[in-house]
């Protein structure tokens, strides 16, 4: 209890403290705002570099993944033909001449 009587009260002791002039400084209180604003820059850029991020994994797996698995398929459907004319002797369907008209 002896320790709580030798301090000051809190109104005399912020106003008069070096801490509390440096922080009412026009300096600390523009850099206050300065990061204040970067942070809401920041924020906002975040927000939409994620929603650009978003519409773009959106398209890619509406648009090209399909794209990449069909051409997958007629990769192999060309691989299977050429080995099938490769068993039978026949030229592979590429080589073949087209018929006369």
């Amino acid at each position: 209890m002896a320790s709580q009587s030798r301090r000051l009260p809190l109104k005399g002791r912020d106003e008069d403290g070096v801490i509390a002039r440096l922080s009412q400084s026009p300096i600390v209180v523009r850099g206050r705002e300065a990061a204040g604003d970067a942070a809401t820059v920041a924020k906002k850029l975040l927000r939409s570099t994620g929603k650009a991020a978003w519409i773009a994994g959106t398209t890619f797996l509406v648009l090209v993944v399909p794209l990449i698995i069909e051409m997958d398929r007629e990769a192999q459907m060309n691989e299977l033909e050429m080995q099938q004319a490769s068993l039978l002797g026949t030229p592979p369907p590429s080589l073949v001449p087209p018929p006369p008209k």
